[in-house]
Parts: C-alpha cells; structure tokens; sequence
C-alpha cells in the first residue's frame, strides 16, 4: 500500500503541474482552476490505483468506466489522461485553443479516455446508472465511477437518479462527491445548502463513505473497500484550488486567467526546477 499511496502522490503532483501548463495555454479564455484542482488527489487514486483500463486499448470492452458529471473539472480529467499515456503533451498544450479536441468541457472522445460529453451539469450520474445497468445485465463486472460536484446536486435530476441506483442494486456504481462547499458564484451555504449529502444518499438506500478527499490512503482504502450489493457514495471533503497557496479555497479561482507570474509561483511551490531556469 505505500508503494501504490506514493505512486498516487507522485501522479496528483505531475497532474498539479500540467494543469498548470494548460491553464497558462489557454490565456484570456481562463480556465476552470479552482474544480481542476480539487478532485486531483480523487482522480490520481482512480487512475493512478484503483480502475482497470488498458491505454493501448482504450476502448477494451472490460475497462472501468469514468464519467465527470461535474465537467468544468475537465483540467483534472485531461492531466489524469496525460499521466497514462492517453492524451500527449502537443494536446494538453493545445487545451482551449481553434480546433482542440480538450475544451472547456469534456467532449466524447472514446479513443482518449472520455467516455461522454458532460458539462450540462445533473446529467452524469444518470448516465452512469445506465452503463452500469447495462453492465449488469451484460454479464460484465466493470465498475463505473463517476464525479459529481457538491454544488451540482442543486441539480433536481440528480435526486431522481440517485433515488433509482439502489433499486437496480448496482454494487458496481460508485459515485464520488467533490465536497469543495463552493459553486461557480459562492458557496454552497450561500446559494443552496446541502447539509448532509452522506445521510440523504444513505436515506435513498445507497452505502456512503465520508472522508478528507486530499488523504491518498484515505481514499485507496474508501475506493477498494468491499462493497456489498448497493451502489456506493463516497462524499470526498476537498479544497478547491487545492495545490497552490494563491488558489486555494478561493472561490474567485473557480474560473480565472492564470498570470506568467502565478504560474512561475505555483511551479516553485511544487518544487519544479526547470532546465532554462537561470
């Protein structure tokens, strides 16, 4: 286990890098920074641990399934790509920009790992629930993971999906919630608060987890925990713009311009030393 925690560690740092990169890349556009890098510590773990996939065969009938409901956090999905070989570094270079398959929302692209289109928000654990249905009765024992934002859940169909999981028993459904308490204008308490997400998941039926979403062997314990025949939440506390002391639990990062001299800050705080540094 502390190899793996270590290789995860080692992954999510590389990742903080590269968004980094693709956020500086995308210039006036801006980014989402903020989403990006609160989930990065969740999706080293899938990637980096816990899912089964083959990067030469991307589109291998057996492979888990990923689904980012909450798609302004493609900037974590995208580095995660890069890191297993799916996506090269011409493409992340090329995020945001006339033509690239990487924009500000993930774009169905089987061949690079992005299993749907998302970014209407409410809308991905819906599909999730169907892969897994459809992996049931198929006979196939994937599993599919899918990412929802604590902000999201405002969303009314996610209620009806997540009133629907535990009927059809999908033990391979887990759905992860990035518990960052903001949202694109506020926070969460502002807008519309959640409460409990834990015990209204576990009131509809479903198993749930809690725990510090930036812990890597928190959350390699909570994604390979036996599971029974519920489908599983897992409610992940984070950071939003977790990784660089200028971004982190500020909402203003939630989408923003990443300046010459933030990057060259958030590079020195990751310890990056470049080869045409002086």
């Amino acid at each position: 286990m502390n190899e793996q925690k270590a290789h995860v560690e080692n992954m999510a740092r590389n990742m903080r890098r590269t968004i980094l990169d693709m956020s500086l890349a995308a210039g006036a556009s801006s980014s989402h920074f903020g989403g990006g890098l609160s989930i990065v510590d969740i999706m080293a773990s899938l990637f980096g641990a816990v899912m089964r996939y083959d990067p030469k065969n991307p589109e291998w009938d057996a492979r888990d399934r990923f689904i980012l409901s909450k798609g302004h956090g493609c900037l974590g999905y995208y580095a995660a790509l890069a890191e297993i070989g799916l996506l090269s570094q011409v493409e992340i270079q090329s995020f945001e920009t006339t033509g690239s398959i990487l924009l500000g929302h993930p774009v169905m692209n089987r061949k690079k790992g992005i299993e749907f289109s998302t970014g209407s928000l409410g809308m991905g654990l819906s599909l999730g629930i169907g892969v897994a249905v459809a992996g049931q009765r198929r006979n196939r024992d994937y599993s599919v993971y899918v990412i929802l934002g604590d902000g999201e859940l405002n969303e009314g169909s996610n209620w009806e999906a997540i009133m629907a999981a535990p009927n059809f028993k999908l033990s391979n459904l887990v759905a992860i919630v990035d518990r960052n308490t903001f949202q694109q204008t506020g926070s969460n308490e502002e807008i519309m608060p959640i409460g409990d997400i834990a015990a209204k998941f576990s009131t509809f039926g479903w198993r749930t987890l809690e725990i510090d979403g930036h812990d890597v062997g928190a959350l390699l314990e909570a994604l390979t925990s036996p599971r029974g025949e519920q489908p599983t939440c897992i409610v992940a506390h984070t950071v939003k713009g977790k990784g660089f002391s200028f971004s982190e639990g500020d909402n203003d990062w939630h989408h923003k311009v990443l300046t010459k001299i933030q990057y060259e800050a958030g590079l020195e705080e990751l310890g990056v030393v470049r080869e045409d540094a002086s």
